[in-house]
C-alpha cells in the first residue's frame, strides 16, 4: 500500500493534490507544531497579475500550539473580504462559474478550527477531480505517538522496531506511522529527498519515492510571465475540472 503524510495546507497547490493522486492513502496529519512561515495558513493567488497570500483569520499564531489546535475567528468578515479577493481576482477567468460555487461553500462554512478548512479545502476538491486516494483526516490515534516522541531521551532504546542510523524525529515518526497503517511504499514531496533516505526505509521494508513535478503551464489572466505553484485555485479558475485532471498526472515517482 502507497501512504503519503503531509500537514493539511490551505488551498494548496497542483503538486500537493499530484502527491494524492500518486497514492492508494492520503494521511493529512495535523499533530505537528503549527509553522508561521509555512503554508498551513495561507496560499498565493494571481491578485492583477501579481502574486499575492490569501489566508483565513486566525485567534492566535503560536508555534507552541498544534495545528489542530489553531482556532479561526468566528466572524463573517474575513470570510467575505477573502471571497471578494477571489471573486475580483478571478471573475473573468474562464471557469469561474463551475468553480466559484465550491470554493465559496468550502469558505463560507461554519469551520472552527484551521485544520478543519484545510482538511475540507483538499477533500472536496479531490472528491470534485475524482481521485479515489482515500484520505486519512481523523489521526488523533497517533496524539500518543507524539506524546513518546516528545519525552523520549534516546530514539533508538523506545523505537526498539526501528532500524535506522537515521535517528531524527521526523524519520522515526514517518516510520512508525507506516507500519501502523501498514504501508510499504512511503511517498512524499520532492524535497523530502534530503531527509528521507531509500536506503533506510529499505532496511525496515519500505521503498520510499518522490513525487516530482513535470514542467506545466497554463494560460493565466493578467501576466506576461507564467506564474507556477500557485493555489490550486488558479488552476481550476483557468482549466476547469478536465484540464486539471490531466495536469495531475503529470509528475514522475523517483
Amino acid at each position: 500500500m502507497k501512504l503519503a503524510i503531509m500537514q493539511p495546507y490551505f488551498f494548496p497547490y497542483l503538486g500537493y493534490f499530484q502527491g494524492i493522486h500518486a497514492v492508494d492513502t492520503y494521511m493529512l496529519y495535523s499533530n505537528l507544531n503549527y509553522i508561521k512561515e509555512g503554508w498551513v495558513h495561507r496560499n498565493r493567488i494571481l491578485i492583477n497579475g501579481t502574486s499575492n497570500y490569501i489566508s483565513p483569520q486566525l485567534e492566535q499564531k503560536s508555534s507552541n500550539k498544534k495545528i489542530n489546535e489553531i482556532s479561526l475567528v468566528s466572524n463573517d468578515f474575513w470570510k467575505k473580504k477573502l471571497l471578494k479577493s477571489i471573486f475580483l481576482s478571478y471573475k473573468n477567468a474562464p471557469y469561474f462559474d463551475e468553480i466559484f460555487p465550491t470554493i465559496e461553500a468550502i469558505i463560507l462554512k461554519n469551520h472552527q478550527f484551521l485544520f478543519e478548512i484545510n482538511q475540507d479545502s483538499i477533500v472536496t476538491i479531490a472528491h470534485f477531480l475524482e481521485v479515489d486516494t482515500k484520505i486519512i483526516t481523523n489521526t488523533k490515534v497517533y496524539d500518543s505517538l507524539e506524546e513518546k516522541l516528545f519525552e523520549s531521551t534516546d530514539y533508538k532504546e523506545d523505537f526498539p522496531n526501528i532500524i535506522s542510523t537515521n535517528y531524527e524525529q521526523k524519520v522515526i515518526r514517518v516510520l512508525e506511522i507506516c507500519k501502523s497503517e501498514q504501508a510499504d511504499v512511503f511517498v512524499n514531496a520532492i524535497g523530502g529527498s534530503e531527509l528521507y533516505f531509500k536506503d533506510e526505509f529499505k532496511a525496515n521494508n519500505i521503498d520510499v519515492f518522490f513525487v516530482k513535478t513535470l514542467a506545466y503551464d497554463y494560460p493565466q489572466k493578467n501576466t506576461t510571465e507564467f506564474v507556477p505553484h500557485l493555489s490550486i485555485i488558479d488552476v481550476l479558475m483557468n482549466c476547469g475540472k478536465k484540464h486539471t485532471q490531466q495536469l495531475l498526472t503529470q509528475y514522475e515517482l523517483i
